[in-house]
């Protein structure tokens, strides 16, 4: 998914990209949470380094350090999300 034309996973309301965004925003807010760290929105969003130009890399990162960290999200929905970008015909 991260090498396939942007445009394609930025359509949509909310858009495939948004939906997977706020899956991992979402369960980054409740590690913090049960750490007794303060969060917001930019600090997620500097955690997933979103500053860089390849959003869906850093979205499939930052995936990978929640699930090693044990955190439990909605792993169903971003399967779903994924499973609809393999219809797209984006390979993740």
């Amino acid at each position: 998914m991260a090498l396939q034309d942007f445009a394609a996973i930025v359509s949509g309301d909310p858009s495939l990209l948004r939906r997977v965004e706020l899956i991992v925003v979402d369960a980054h807010r409740r590690m913090y949470a049960a750490a007794g760290k303060t969060w917001s929105e930019p600090i997620a969003y500097h955690w997933l380094h979103y500053e860089d130009p390849m959003p869906v890399t850093r979205l499939k990162e930052g995936v990978k350090e929640l699930m090693r960290a044990r955190l439990r999200f909605d792993v169903e929905a971003v399967d779903k999300a994924c499973a609809e970008a393999r219809k797209m015909g984006f390979p993740n």
